[in-house]
């Protein structure tokens, strides 16, 4: 009867050990993964986020003039898919570290290739691929969580964006997509099935050759004749080239065929640019 006491003795401590190691408590500085496409690729951010929680952030729990990881835990992870341009240099695509050494007046911002940092441990500065400088912006409200988001999205370019107290750092990054899609377009092109409406969008938005636009969008309407969308995007054409009745007729055109598909965005922006017209 004892050994049997004893052995459910052992047994209830070891269940209530294994009970209490089963306990899972909310990260300290919670992990976030951020994703966003640019351009013709896409930026991931994975970082840890810490919280104020009532203490002075910047020049305390960050202190000045110090290497920082950019959050919490192990070094922030950024991964760019196409090259890019950042800090004035022009960098390959792959994955890097963010560090950043925060100042009063100016923070200096550092990718680096040591991805199997823990946090500032390990850090050399022969790994690092830009470092630049980046006047911070006040913000106008007090921010509790760091954060870090991507913002000002376009199709060449965006900015990465800290966030915590009352202080934002904006760091622009470029993509030069230009080339890209002119390879893409010109192959495209011996095809068959030739993309006019892309050959358009390609020389009215990125290599401004107004004519050549024009000359796309009028093929794409030979084999889409109601295309609503085109005749708008033809009228836009025909403004810029200062071409502005030409660029009514078309806009006419649109309008009709956007109202015999009761499309009330392309009613109000075809309505808006007539407008636009008189002025």
């Amino acid at each position: 009867m004892l050994r049997l006491s004893i052995w459910l003795i052992i047994i209830t401590t070891f269940l209530a050990v294994e009970m209490q190691a089963q306990v899972k408590l909310p990260a300290p500085s919670p992990l976030q993964t951020i994703k966003q496409e640019v351009g013709l690729g896409s930026i991931e951010i994975i970082y840890s986020r810490p919280g104020a929680k009532g203490r002075q952030v910047f020049g305390d729990l960050v202190p000045y003039g110090q290497l920082w990881r950019t959050g919490a835990n192990e070094a922030t992870r950024i991964t760019f898919s196409e090259p890019l341009e950042i800090g004035g240099k022009k960098i390959d695509s792959g994955s890097y570290v963010l560090y950043c050494i925060p100042n009063v007046d100016v923070w200096e911002i550092i990718l680096n290739k040591g991805l199997q940092n823990w946090g500032t441990e390990g850090y050399s500065e022969n790994k690092d691929v830009v470092r630049f400088k980046i006047v911070p912006l006040k913000n106008k409200i007090s921010v509790e969580t760091f954060t870090i988001q991507l913002n000002e999205i376009k199709p060449e370019s965006c900015t990465i964006e800290l966030l915590w107290e009352k202080k934002i750092i904006r760091i622009p990054v470029y993509f030069s997509i230009k080339e890209n899609l002119r390879q893409q377009l010109g192959k495209a092109m011996q095809t068959d099935k030739k993309p006019y409406w892309e050959a358009a969008q390609f020389y009215f938005e990125y290599d401004r050759n107004l004519t050549k636009a024009l000359e796309n969008i009028n093929k794409a309407l030979e084999t889409n004749t109601k295309a609503y969308w085109m005749y708008l995007y033809k009228a836009t054409i025909q403004k810029e080239m200062g071409d502005n009745a030409a660029a009514r007729k078309s806009s006419e055109a649109s309008l009709a065929l956007a109202t015999a598909a009761n499309n009330e965005d392309y009613i109000k922006m075809n309505k808006q640019l007539q407008k636009d017209l008189k002025k």
